[in-house]
């Protein structure tokens, strides 16, 4: 039974930072890629970042590149997502999700995906 399940979101104030976790069951994360996309109202999900399943290389949208690192902690199976440097147009509701082979940033590459936790950023 897979599952991801975010966890982190909150209200912050502009340039500060703030961590997102997934946890991430029925999958391997040697075996998947894993991925943070977000989504503000109105607007269709957007690629954020993907960790490829051997973690040795990672993708970033340029809106987010230098600010948001993607990581993951394999004996925890858990996914990160840190924010550095946080402005309003960062505020959405952030997901996972989950690939098989290699990274992809279209939402349509992707299978399952959690509920989301919800990013607000302002002062």
């Amino acid at each position: 039974q897979w599952q991801l399940v975010e966890s982190g979101g909150g209200l912050v104030q502009p340039g500060e930072s703030l961590k997102l976790s997934c946890a991430v069951s029925g999958f391997s994360l040697d075996d998947y890629a894993f991925a943070w996309f977000r989504q503000r109202p109105g607007e269709q999900r957007e690629f954020v970042s993907c960790i490829s399943p051997s973690g040795g290389n990672t993708d970033v949208a340029d809106s987010v590149k230098g600010r948001f690192t993607i990581s993951r902690e394999r004996n925890k199976n858990l996914l990160y997502l840190q924010m550095i440097k946080m402005n309003p147009e960062d505020t959405a509701v952030y997901h996972c999700a989950e690939r098989p082979d290699r990274c992809a940033n279209n939402i349509w590459d992707f299978g399952a995906w959690g509920q989301g936790t919800q990013v607000t950023v302002s002062s």
